[in-house]
């Protein structure tokens, strides 16, 4: 019989998270504590989200040691947690059962009547986050699971009722072929994870997996503009419904409106008017991520008026092209989690409809196999805003085997600069930075800790 975590839950029998702090470890780790089950964990540091934990009743070491997993009946992992875990090696030699953080929400999830995955290269938090806020609007009372914070959910988890469950898919280790939707949403499909994948078709191949997972009865909506996405659903026999701004799209926008980089526009389902919508986030990517949106909130019976509203209502989510504040020079700060070239392509152009004089970009490139598999893209990404600075590439999972660093990118791009330190970056944005400016701190990083220094 296949492992599954429901048992464990209703036997209320203790549970241990390796990585407990991570990004859809710490909700499991909430929904557990919300269900009665005891719940222990690790992690290499202690952040808010863990007091948080510990203060929900989560024990937690902030070590990898064997004896941590000594009195669980189950331990549940992240992908980047191997087998030389000492917690791992433990375990198994004690017989006590491992299964990864995605397989467990995959058991989660077929309790709910509908499910709603949101997947792709880049657009996940964004697009899961108003679509929260659409079935919020709607009374769905959904359960949540979102990779950023959402003011509106107070956090990255929402619990609510079995009716809806909408989640943030993410493809790297194909984590998502693990999960259960009856509503499927692939964004976009570009290279990136390159150190998980083999190449663009390896990751066309994950994504046509992903919606193969929806029922005969459910849909999958896809990117109609991107031919990659398209890709994933040829010949699907699965109901499929395409959305963007081509006339040939099921769901998109006409009668579009861009004021000062904010889109109004009227959305068509299938040829009928379905919502007006006015964005209060801004950029033309945004208007996809909306229309996407549409596409599954149609189908669950949401009207579009009530769509329309719970567009309107959100506002960003965090590191999300998300105001950090101003600087003394008058200069705006903004951070965003922005780390492929695309998403970095698609921020600078939002920027640049905003009628700002100078856009100054702080990036910090994030891993060194994307750094190399996507240079020349970066290159061409940091060209889009009038100053480039780099910071040191941040390294994550990796060691720096390849030899590569963010002034090799500088060197690239005229009139960039590369620094050793946030500090010498702030001091370097302080000096350079006027009144109409915008300043953006870009990527995945811990680059986000230079706005404030900024407007201190």
């Amino acid at each position: 019989m296949a492992l599954s975590i429901k048992p464990y839950i209703e036997n209320k029998e203790k549970i241990h998270l390796i990585g407990i702090g991570g990004v859809s470890m710490n909700s499991l780790a909430e929904l557990l504590l919300s269900r009665g089950v005891p719940v222990s964990g690790s992690d290499r540091l202690r952040t808010d989200v863990t007091a948080r934990l510990e203060a929900l009743g989560a024990h937690i070491t902030y070590e990898h040691k064997a004896e941590n997993v000594e009195g669980a009946a189950l331990i549940v992992r992240t992908a980047a947690v191997h087998d030389e875990n000492p917690e791992i090696v433990r375990a198994h030699a004690l017989g006590i059962p491992v299964m990864e953080r995605a397989e467990a929400w995959g058991h989660l999830m077929r309790d709910y009547d509908n499910v709603v995955c949101l997947a792709g290269t880049h657009g996940k938090t964004t697009s899961t986050s108003m679509m929260t806020l659409m079935t919020m609007e709607a009374q769905m009372d959904p359960t949540v699971m979102v990779g950023s914070n959402l003011p509106a959910i107070g956090g990255t988890l929402r619990i609510g009722g079995k009716g809806c469950f909408v989640a943030e898919s993410c493809e790297y280790c194909n984590s998502f072929l693990r999960f259960a939707p009856t509503v499927a949403v692939v964004l976009n499909v570009e290279e990136d994870h390159l150190d998980f994948f083999k190449d663009l078709n390896d990751i066309v191949h994950s994504f046509r997996s992903f919606v193969e997972l929806t029922p005969m009865n459910g849909l999958v909506v896809v990117n109609g503009d991107d031919p990659n996405a398209m890709r994933c659903v040829d010949r699907l026999d699965r109901r499929v419904r395409t959305f963007g701004l081509n006339a040939n799209a099921d769901v998109r926008a006409v009668d579009i409106r861009d004021e000062n980089g904010y889109y109004r526009f009227t959305v068509l389902v299938e040829g009928k008017q379905y919502a007006e919508v006015a964005l209060s986030v801004p950029g033309r990517h945004n208007m996809l991520n909306a229309l996407a949106c549409c596409a599954a909130a149609e189908f669950l019976g949401v009207s579009g008026d009530t769509a329309a509203r719970g567009l309107n209502k959100f506002t960003g989510s965090s590191r999300r092209f998300q105001l950090v504040g101003k600087m003394r020079s008058g200069a705006t700060v903004v951070d965003d989690y922005a780390h492929h070239p695309s998403e970095m392509k698609a921020t600078l152009a939002t920027a640049k409809e905003m009628k700002f004089d100078r856009i100054l970009c702080a990036f910090q490139p994030h891993t060194y196999t994307r750094t190399k598999a996507l240079f020349p893209e970066f290159v061409e990404a940091l060209k889009q805003c009038d100053i480039a600075v780099l910071a040191p590439i941040f390294a994550a999972r990796e060691q720096n085997t390849i030899g590569i660093y963010a002034s090799d990118l500088a060197a690239e791009v005229p009139g960039a600069k590369s620094f050793d330190s946030f500090a010498e970056i702030a001091d370097y944005l302080r000096r350079e930075a006027g009144p109409n400016d915008l300043v953006i701190t870009m990527g995945a990083g811990n680059i986000n800790d230079v706005g404030p220094m900024l407007i201190k």
